[in-house]
């Protein structure tokens, strides 16, 4: 049921933070978006849907929940949102970022330091997240305001770049976006 190469119906966005004193967000890569990346019609288990399509591609230590609603970062690590069930607002970058609506079938791909947390959802919000294979293999969850700052940044530098993108594999946008 996932695709292997982007969809034509698949729209693409991509969305820079910078650090904000408080949030360090990534310097060099952005947010990335893709809308409607899954088709989930008809599927029983949509969240198996992201499952099978983010472990296909390398992405891994997965889980189910929603989005925390206290702003966080992680500065080990890249993470994807799978949006399988409902809507959710989540406002990136921080408290002066952005607020950005998505809705089941979306996907949000953040590059480590990307400040993060749900405005709203809809009761049935059900979100599938994952982490690149080959990373330390650490998850941190900072706050900013009170996360070492300086510490923070130079972890976010140190995380290596994901070998595959969660949906689309090796030659997917992201490996464009976050190489180029």
């Amino acid at each position: 049921m996932f695709p292997e190469e982007l969809p034509m119906s698949v729209q693409q966005e991509t969305i820079r933070f910078a650090d904000d004193g408080e949030t360090p967000n990534n310097p060099r890569l952005p947010l990335v978006l893709y809308r409607q990346a899954l088709p989930l019609v008809g599927a029983r288990d949509p969240a198996a849907e992201f499952e099978k399509a983010f472990a296909r591609h390398g992405w891994a230590d997965g889980w189910r929940n929603g989005v925390h609603g206290f702003l966080h970062f992680h500065s080990h690590t890249h993470e994807v949102l799978g949006i399988a069930r409902g809507r959710v607002t989540v406002e990136f970058g921080g408290a002066k970022g952005k607020q950005v609506d998505l809705a089941a079938g979306d996907v949000a791909i953040l590059p480590a330091g990307t400040g993060h947390r749900r405005i709203s959802a809809s009761p049935d919000l059900l979100v599938v997240g994952a982490y690149p294979k080959g990373g330390d293999g650490s998850y941190d969850q900072p706050i900013p305001g009170r996360a070492r700052h300086a510490a923070a940044i130079a972890a976010i530098a140190g995380t290596p770049l994901p070998e595959q993108d969660p949906m689309f594999g090796r030659d997917g946008p992201l490996m464009t976006l976050w190489t180029g």
